[in-house]
């Protein structure tokens, strides 16, 4: 394809469409049925093949590559995002109109030169991802959570709520989930810090992970998780099911919401109360974010210690506040004060993670909970991020230090034979506290 650009692109968008009618037309239902990625490619690349010779159409052979490829990813996966899908370097896809598409790559967004045809292309591929979930998105229905079979959490919202025609977000789920050795490489944390946590989480402290949304909560709740031993039964409570945890003895439950008649939902409360009567050791909430942070709560300071989840907060105090509110939630006509006490008797410790400007997310406090003072839930820093400023190419410059304070809880690391050396806990040129 030679002469101006313009009207070669004009040329290749016109031919893609008319090709895509004629797939449509001319493809095998059973072949779509059966799923064969294989024979169905080698089948759409003989009718890609077949329209061109018959419309004479003068593209290349890479052009005619293309072709076939956007052709099978309409047909076989979700048009044209299904390169973002495949590409293990993004992390999240945002499409927010049928001409604007974005993606996050290493913690950062870019916009994508990717187009759909016109808005109703969008819809049509929103009904293709969630039409097989058991999910529908129309006028009565226009938004939608939903999970792909691989894991991948899909979020879209039609007009009239979204005003610039359909918009649809994915989170990718991670195939190999993160490790606490890749946290240490990142820089996320320090290998005195995921000691200390290892230990935590083998001591059975109740932790809280906080922090804003993509900051990093669930990889982090993740990494946390695999420190418990494995002779223990884990239950993970989860909006959409994204843990990957490698012990023999976990049970996974998930949340549902209602149906198209509107029934049949069921509420992470409610798998919160039932898992309490499933005998486990450890029960891990993949987010708190109404009435069921009471239960939680209850079941902390009835026995069943251990517990990890993740909160969306900015700061340790906040997560607490927002616990706080959580539990006036479920309904209960508590006081403050007493809420408050079963916070603090609940919550031993909050690690604070967050995405920073250079799109690098790292834990920016490990903060305990010490109990009451008076009506104020008393906290201390273990570990705090000091931010430095910006270096090169935007990197921020900063470390994690110790704040010198050793924490309350120490007795039980002993008590367990877990040797934990004082010195993670040591400023430069200062006394431990």
């Amino acid at each position: 394809m030679n002469g101006n650009p313009e009207i070669s692109a004009q040329l290749y968008v016109e031919s893609k469409n008319a090709i895509l009618a004629y797939l449509v037309q001319n493809i095998d239902q059973k072949l779509l049925e059966k799923g064969d990625e294989v024979l169905l490619r080698r089948r759409v690349e003989e009718l890609v093949e077949e329209k061109l010779k018959a419309e004479r159409l003068p593209f290349s052979r890479p052009m005619r590559n293309r072709l076939v490829s956007d052709m099978a990813d309409e047909i076989l996966g979700f048009g044209p995002i299904e390169p973002l899908l495949r590409d293990p370097t993004v992390t999240e896809v945002m499409v927010n109109r049928h001409d604007q598409v974005y993606c996050e790559r290493f913690g950062k967004l870019e916009l994508t030169d990717i187009t759909f045809r016109d808005g109703e292309h969008v819809r049509h591929v929103i009904d293709k991802i969630v039409t097989p979930l058991g999910r529908r998105v129309d006028e009565s229905s226009p938004m939608v959570d939903a999970r792909l079979p691989d894991g991948s959490r899909v979020n879209a919202i039609i007009p009239p709520l979204s005003l610039n025609g359909p918009v649809l977000t994915i989170r990718k789920f991670s195939v190999d989930p993160y490790t606490v050795e890749d946290l240490i490489g990142f820089g996320s944390i320090t290998q005195g810090m995921a000691a200390f946590l290892a230990a935590c989480v083998k001591v059975k402290l109740n932790i809280l992970v906080s922090g804003g949304s993509g900051a990093g909560k669930t990889t982090l709740l993740n990494v946390l998780s695999s420190f418990i031993p494995e002779g223990e039964r884990v239950v993970t409570v989860e909006d959409a099911a994204e843990l990957k945890l490698h012990q023999p003895h976990v049970v996974r439950l998930e949340s549902r919401p209602p149906n198209i008649e509107g029934k049949g939902e069921v509420k992470i409360r409610d798998l919160v109360r039932n898992c309490l009567r499933m005998r486990p050791d450890r029960i891990v909430v993949g987010e708190v974010r109404g009435g069921e942070a009471l239960d939680m709560l209850q079941a902390m300071n009835t026995g069943h210690e251990g517990s990890i989840s993740t909160i969306h907060a900015n700061t340790p105090r906040d997560a607490l506040a927002r616990l706080e509110t959580m539990v006036m939630m479920a309904g209960m006509e508590l006081p403050s004060r007493a809420i408050r006490e079963q916070i603090a008797a609940a919550i031993h410790l909050i690690v604070q993670i967050a995405r920073l400007s250079d799109g690098s997310r790292k834990v920016v406090n490990v903060s305990e909970v010490q109990g009451m003072e008076g009506n104020v839930i008393v906290m201390q820093d273990v570990f705090s991020f000091h931010q430095k400023g910006i270096g090169e190419g935007g990197k921020v410059l900063g470390t994690m230090q110790p704040t010198g304070m050793v924490p309350r809880f120490m007795e039980r690391f002993a008590a367990a034979g877990i040797h934990v050396p004082a010195d993670i806990f040591k400023r430069a040129g200062e006394e431990l506290r």
